[in-house]
């Protein structure tokens, strides 16, 4: 990674990001979202309203999903994060990732890697027991393609997945 510049002040910061571990010098005001975009080139998490209101750039903080944009570097140190593309590949697919796919829960694609990273740590949770609950607690992630029945059909059915993996 390319030091700072003299002036600036860094802070040193470990992330175990995707499962791989980050040794970084970075600027205290700079965002996760940046951190994960600018410096580390992984794209998939995208910067949509950088206020925290439409969810494009959620991401999983040990395993609680975040608003990657409201949170600074600096605070997650050694934390464990992951991405939409330590989630899974098109060779190997998250259980969410497929869903996804056989759903046709997305259209232009933009909102889809913070949805499911959004719906990855919902069902973790373990919080949405019905359809209603997952709508809700989706809320906070916004497509403006409006794919939200394709969306929620996905997540119940992954939901519904291990629901039953767990009573067998």
């Amino acid at each position: 990674m390319p030091s700072a510049p003299p002036s600036l002040q860094t802070v040193p910061v470990t992330l175990h990001i995707n499962g791989k571990r980050h040794d970084l010098d970075v600027a205290p005001w700079t965002t996760l979202l940046d951190l994960l975009r600018e410096e580390l080139k992984l794209t998939g998490t995208k910067k949509g309203c950088d206020h925290g209101q439409c969810g494009a750039c959620t991401v999983l903080v040990d395993g609680v999903r975040i608003n990657s944009c409201l949170s600074l570097a600096v605070m997650r140190n050694g934390a464990e994060i992951t991405t939409i593309e330590g989630l899974g590949t098109p060779e190997r697919m998250h259980p969410m990732q497929r869903a996804f796919v056989e759903h046709d829960a997305l259209q232009c694609g933009y909102c889809t890697p913070g949805q499911i990273c959004s719906a990855v740590g919902l069902v973790a949770e373990g919080h949405a027991q019905s359809r209603a609950e997952i709508r809700e607690l989706m809320s906070g992630n916004l497509c403006r393609c409006g794919a939200y029945t394709n969306i929620a059909d996905a997540v119940e059915d992954v939901l519904n997945q291990q629901q039953k993996a767990a009573a067998e």
